[in-house]
């Protein structure tokens, strides 16, 4: 059977943005509504000649009822009909407060589910099935909140490591047109056509408005949030750069912040370098002002041990070609691409390859963080909590925060000096690699 133009486009998705390779693992997000039937079923196309697994994950809250009920019964016969295996979860929600805080509850139980799930099976990615009108509908929601770049940016079609919206690109109209074209039901959440959530009033009320008056209103916003994105990542790597040497990280898990250089700077690298500050936290902080320094403190001890952390940014941008002085363990690490069959030095602690073209940028050097998840090569394939990796190699806690970790947006490339991650190392049809060195000099 011949695929669907639509099928072909979001192909050209998954390709160009890199969200997910051949032979790999996915579980999707399956609510029964048009975008999530149709997300399931291009996969569920896609499966044979991508040689992927299909897992399915749907929850019911059970706020609506038999509406509620009904769902489950048509994700269920759904899945059976294809022969995708179906994880199901009720989730208990508490009613009664503001209704939009309720769907931020939903939303963030949605995502521990998918994100448990997949962990269990050995997921490689979450698939979920957010379209362009979802996207432009977030840009004018930040819009009217008076964000910055950040907001307008949107949502990222790879999100967090493995969360990816192979839908992207494709608009709410294709959708349907597909689903009629194939013959294939999905369920309507009544609480959709409810003007109490504001969502619904920009989805009901003001992107019609807006396409009636410019037609191409929903592609203009998804390009506004990919300029803002770009632009956006560009002046966090600037703040970065610029203002690593204004920081010195303390052993409690806080920062120190040179108040004079930090004026120094202009204003929107000042209040973008305090908000990432804030952002590699976990815990609340208080700031108290003094007249030489900023401190910014947790207010209850991280569970790890930050001692021996390196002075500046936790995390530094890695350019290709490329190298950075990583002062935790006094190692310069280095980055170049390189075609053809001259691999040059033997690979070792410290030297590995990496499949160019399986693993986007930007590249990035950091510290360990809570819930780091690699396939370390020799494991055939298994995934390992970096946490378990440096227990069983019986490395003490003071020094984990040291060691340099090598990521991609894909995942973790390398935990330097000791092993990397077998998914981006070549094969024998690679054209491209990355090779990745790392040297003492302490």
């Amino acid at each position: 059977m011949a695929w669907l133009p639509l099928v072909h486009r979001v192909v050209r998705t998954i390709r160009s943005r890199s969200l997910f390779q051949h032979g790999q693992h996915i579980v999707v997000a399956i609510s029964g509504g048009p975008d999530s039937v149709a997300l399931l079923s291009i996969l569920y196309h896609l499966r044979s000649s991508w040689a992927l697994t299909l897992s399915a994950v749907h929850c019911n809250y059970g706020l609506r009822g038999a509406e509620s009920e009904g769902d489950q019964q048509f994700v269920e016969a759904f899945c059976q009909e294809l022969g995708v295996s179906l994880h199901v979860r009720r989730i208990g929600l508490q009613t009664g407060g503001p209704r939009a805080s309720l769907q931020a509850v939903a939303r963030d139980h949605r995502y521990r589910v998918m994100q448990e799930f997949a962990e269990q099976c050995g997921a490689d990615r979450i698939a979920v099935g957010h379209t362009a009108n979802d996207q432009a509908e977030t840009v004018l929601l930040w819009m009217l909140r008076g964000a910055g770049l950040t907001g307008l940016s949107g949502m990222p079609a790879f999100r967090h490591h493995n969360v990816i919206r192979p839908l992207y690109e494709t608009t709410r109209q294709e959708i349907l047109a597909y689903l009629r074209k194939t013959g294939l039901s999905f369920r309507e959440d009544s609480s959709n056509g409810k003007p109490d959530y504001l969502r619904n009033r920009v989805r009901r009320e003001v992107i019609p408005v807006l396409t009636q008056l410019v037609p191409s209103s929903v592609d203009a916003l998804c390009r506004l949030a990919e300029i803002c994105r770009e632009d956006d990542r560009y002046l966090d790597q600037q703040s970065t750069a610029i203002s690593s040497s204004a920081m010195e990280r303390e052993s409690d898990g806080g920062w120190t912040i040179d108040r004079v250089c930090l004026l120094e700077l202009p204003v929107s690298l000042q209040r973008r370098y305090v908000r990432n500050l804030f952002r590699q936290a976990d815990d609340q902080f208080r700031s108290p002002s003094l007249r030489t320094d900023l401190r910014f403190v947790p207010l209850q001890a991280r569970a790890i041990s930050h001692v021996g952390q390196p002075h500046g940014s936790c995390q530094e941008f890695l350019s290709v070609p490329g190298e950075l002085l990583w002062s935790g363990t006094g190692q310069r690490l280095q980055v170049q691409q390189q075609a053809g069959s001259q691999l040059g030095a033997p690979l070792g602690k410290g030297r590995i390859l990496v499949d160019a073209d399986q693993v986007s940028r930007p590249l990035m050097v950091r510290n360990w963080l809570p819930g780091d998840r690699f396939h370390p090569s020799g494991m055939g394939g298994q995934s390992k909590k970096l946490q378990d990796f440096f227990t069983d190699l019986k490395i003490p806690t003071a020094v984990r925060s040291r060691i340099p970790l090598v990521v991609a947006p894909e995942g973790i490339l390398w935990v330097v000096g000791y092993r990397q991650d077998e998914r981006w190392a070549p094969t024998a049809t690679t054209k491209r690699w990355l090779v990745f060195t790392s040297e003492d000099l302490a």
